[in-house]
């Protein structure tokens, strides 16, 4: 296996490795050093190449992304309120409204009634306490609180 080769990663390592590459090059770091920073990270993390063998399992240290995350945490309080705040309204707008449309979609194979057409066994009676034995005549359920002792 020739050096630099990443066959023996897992999707998610690769996929791993790509966002961290991203967030590199997306704070001015060159392309080629961003993705050796990557895999680096992605190396420390879980402990090399990932593909299924015996005795390839290890456990992973998140020591890396716990770092990153407390820099990135380090800035965000650096800001103001105002700017915080701005940030946290837009983030909302934009949740309110990707759910809306994912509720859009999902709704469009439901039947006009919204409800399914086996509900007809249903253990509560509609009739209002009243139960109807077989002859035909109604009789009162009793409640168990007002059950004479």
């Amino acid at each position: 296996m020739p050096r630099g080769d990443k066959s023996s990663y897992t999707g998610k390592q690769k996929r791993q490795a790509e966002h961290i590459e991203e967030g590199y090059e997306k704070r001015g770091v060159s392309r080629r050093e961003a993705e050796r920073r990557a895999w680096a990270t992605v190396n420390k993390e879980t402990g090399g190449g990932k593909k299924s063998g015996s005795g390839r399992g290890k456990k992973s240290n998140r020591s890396s992304s716990r770092k990153g995350g407390k820099k990135g945490g380090r800035a965000s309080a650096s800001r103001s309120k105002s700017s915080r705040s701005a940030s946290a309204r837009k983030a909302a707008s934009t949740r309110r409204r990707r759910s809306s449309a994912s509720r859009k979609s999902t709704s469009r194979g439901r039947s006009s009634s919204g409800r399914s057409s086996s509900r007809s066994g249903s253990s509560r009676s509609r009739s209002g306490g009243k139960s109807r034995s077989r002859s035909g005549s109604t009789t009162r359920r009793r409640s168990s609180s007002s059950r004479s002792r």
